[in-house]
């Protein structure tokens, strides 16, 4: 059975291109075609941005303590200009869905996860987020009060969830400068909801939740074909 990293390959193959990715148009050309792409692992072998980097392009880490990394530095652009959604979806780690899949996957996560209760830690997150249209992670953790001990974490939980939901998604990131004006770090998310990222083209699934399910399961049985039934429907759980 094929890998994703060989029928990746023979997709590249297939439309003029070389062996794995290279460039930051490639990647975004790849989750066009895929329609779902884990940034790193995923629990299922290959199936991730990380996996189909070419050599260069791949985390490196220098004798001062530098480093460097495409694909990280990608992502922002990606999320930005890729016609994609970005965040936590599968199994808590982040990836991206493509916009031509993004109703159907919305339409199967919201059937399991309705919206938050009014008044709930969940409702209050969104609704300030909406308020605001988008914020960095720290500023709406701020916005809602989890400042004391120990609360990033709870709060990066909730965020978390909200994510796998499909209420909230990544806008863009937002890195911090050093005295000479440059950017450094890994940087922070720019949170918003879906629903405000696209605007007049977030249009729903006409299918049931089911239906979807399916779509998407069948899609990745193609995509994935030494994935087992199990793994495809923990990546769309």
């Amino acid at each position: 059975m094929k890998t994703f990293l060989e029928y990746f390959k023979n997709l590249q193959e297939r439309n003029g291109n070389v062996g794995c990715i290279h460039s930051c148009p490639e990647l975004i050309a790849c989750i066009q075609q895929t329609g779902f792409l884990p940034l790193l692992e995923s629990g299922i072998q290959g199936f991730a941005a990380e996996s189909i980097m070419a050599e260069e392009c791949r985390f490196t880490q220098f004798p001062d303590g530098s480093w460097e990394w495409p694909l990280w530095q990608w992502k922002g652009s990606v999320v930005r200009d890729g016609d994609c959604l970005y965040g936590k979806f599968f199994s808590g780690k982040a990836g991206f869905v493509s916009r031509e899949w993004w109703p159907d996957f919305l339409n199967w996560r919201r059937s399991h996860h309705p919206a938050p209760a009014e008044g709930t830690i969940e409702d209050i997150i969104l609704s300030t987020l909406r308020e605001h249209g988008s914020m960095i992670t720290r500023e709406l953790r701020a916005a809602c009060d989890f400042t004391g001990k120990n609360m990033r974490s709870k709060f990066d939980a909730y965020i978390n969830r909200l994510q796998m939901s499909t209420y909230i998604v990544t806008e863009d990131f937002v890195y911090p400068t050093d005295k000479h004006g440059r950017e450094y770090g890994f940087g922070w998310s720019l949170l918003t909801t879906p629903e405000r990222l696209l605007a007049s083209h977030h249009a729903p699934s006409p299918r049931s939740p089911e239906e979807s399910f399916q779509r998407m399961a069948d899609h990745l049985s193609q995509l994935l074909p030494a994935a087992t039934e199990k793994q495809i429907r923990k990546l769309l759980q």
